[in-house]
């Protein structure tokens, strides 16, 4: 897929979401959502981002990320679509778009997206960041580094999609785990209980995990 061709159906790889939001919204809130939906076929253009804004006005904020997910599947968006939108978005849309990934897009164009929201120090942003389109596509190196910032900014590790896939025989990330406990106790400073979990996933006696229902992510072990 080249950064301008548009997405009419979803491939075999990418993740379909099913709609099971309407029944919790109000009556007033499912016209509007079936109104965006049909307008977002049309792709993304200001009357969709406008949808995308104000998704949590409308159908309130334990819907808005569903939302506006739902309002980015519909546009079959391209990755330049996705940039633009992420580029002009609150951290809100933001983490939307990162959330819309697998469902989006099929290839690797969608990790410069992940990639930046892996730089800033918003907590959300980087548990959305790692989702399943990170488990499939990031890299290996990349990967480990995000796992590390989460670790040092307290993001839950049990957010990380494939961590037990990913982490399983790496010895390379148990490595960079231990040079981080061994930074922390000698500044004095705790280590997270995070660490000592992700470290024992990384030993490679342990069981296997079991495969995924996608197929997983990639487990290079580069460096």
């Amino acid at each position: 897929m080249t950064h301008s061709a548009r997405i009419t159906s979803a491939p075999a790889n990418m993740t379909p979401l099913p709609n099971g939001l309407r029944p919790h919204l109000t009556p007033t809130a499912r016209a509007w959502l079936d109104q965006a939906l049909a307008e977002a076929a049309q792709g993304i253009t200001p009357t969709t981002e406008l949808h995308l804004a104000e998704a949590a006005r409308r159908c309130g904020p334990p819907h808005a990320d569903t939302a506006r997910i739902l309002i980015l599947q519909a546009a079959h968006p391209t990755p330049s679509d996705l940039t633009r939108v992420y580029d002009r978005g609150t951290a809100d849309e933001r983490r939307a778009v990162l959330q819309a990934l697998p469902h989006v897009v099929p290839g690797p164009e969608g990790l410069p997206l992940v990639e930046d929201a892996l730089r800033t120090n918003d907590t959300r942003l980087l548990t959305a960041a790692l989702g399943p389109y990170a488990a499939r596509h990031l890299s290996a190196h990349l990967w480990r580094h995000a796992i590390l910032k989460c670790l040092f900014t307290g993001v839950p590790v049990a957010g990380v999609a494939q961590l037990a896939a990913r982490a399983h025989g790496d010895a390379e990330l148990a490595r960079m785990l231990a040079d981080f406990a061994a930074e922390r106790i000698a500044a004095g400073r705790p280590v997270p209980d995070d660490l000592h979990h992700v470290l024992a996933l990384t030993d490679p006696e342990a069981a296997p995990p079991l495969p995924a229902p996608e197929g997983g992510g990639p487990h290079g072990k580069e460096s």
